[in-house]
């Protein structure tokens, strides 16, 4: 059996009740459950929440809530990885045989169902026990970050050693996308850092925001927008 596992507590602090939020027409979550359901990946699409309101709004648009989560699992702590054990476990304690689990984060409006799908494919061809996630790449080069003192507001580079480089010399760097991790259920059990040694599926990056705070939000919902636009010649 494979399963989709979309984490989504009630406690967000930065956007309250964020993971419901209307996000374009309609829930935010919503956007998650029909890009899982649209994949044609998974035998289950299940909701692991600690929320009465969620677990209704994700019901009415498809997911299942089998379980809850405890209050120790849902707190500002609270990391994707023992989520999705929790997950995992319940699944093997009722007797289902999984196979791959793919954590699908509830905030990912930009999510595509062909993308859940090509990481499925990925993982058939990666090793066992390591996973695939979404990535992106950098917008500038990582090498040329600056950071500012604390006391004096000064600028000073992280790396001043690249600073005569070119830019197009500098080799890419990449990072997560937010939006899925693929992995066998064994793997999930055991994994301590999901990145390491994996396997990145790259994504354009104008199809990629992390959804933190509101000005996250705001930049998020301009996208979404602009790319429903119909151009007519």
């Amino acid at each position: 059996m494979d399963l989709c596992v979309i984490p989504a507590r009630g406690g967000s602090k930065r956007i309250p009740r964020k993971n419901i939020r209307d996000f374009c027409g309609k829930p935010i979550i919503a956007w998650s459950i029909e890009a899982a359901h649209s994949s044609g990946c998974f035998d289950r699409v299940v909701v692991s929440t600690d929320d009465d309101e969620i677990a209704n709004v994700a019901k009415r648009w498809g997911a299942e809530i089998p379980f809850r989560r405890s209050v120790e699992l849902s707190d500002d702590f609270a990391g994707t990885i023992p989520v999705i054990v929790h997950a995992v476990e319940w699944c093997i304690n009722q007797g289902l045989n999984l196979d791959s689990v793919c954590c699908l984060y509830a905030t990912a409006p930009f999510v595509d169902s062909g993308d859940i799908a090509k990481g499925r494919e990925l993982l058939n061809t990666a090793l066992p026990d390591r996973f695939v996630f979404s990535a992106t790449t950098y917008s500038s080069p990582i090498q040329r970050a600056l950071r500012l003192d604390p006391l004096t507001g000064q600028a000073h580079m992280w790396h001043p050693d690249q600073f005569f480089r070119r830019s197009q010399d500098l080799e890419p760097a990449y990072h997560d996308a937010g939006q899925f991790y693929w992995g066998r259920a064994h793997a999930w059990l055991q994994v301590s850092n999901l990145f390491e040694g994996s396997v990145p599926l790259l994504l354009p990056r104008w199809r990629v925001q992390d959804i933190d705070t509101r000005d996250d939000w705001t930049q998020a919902e301009l996208m979404r927008r602009a790319q429903s636009i119909q151009f007519i010649d």
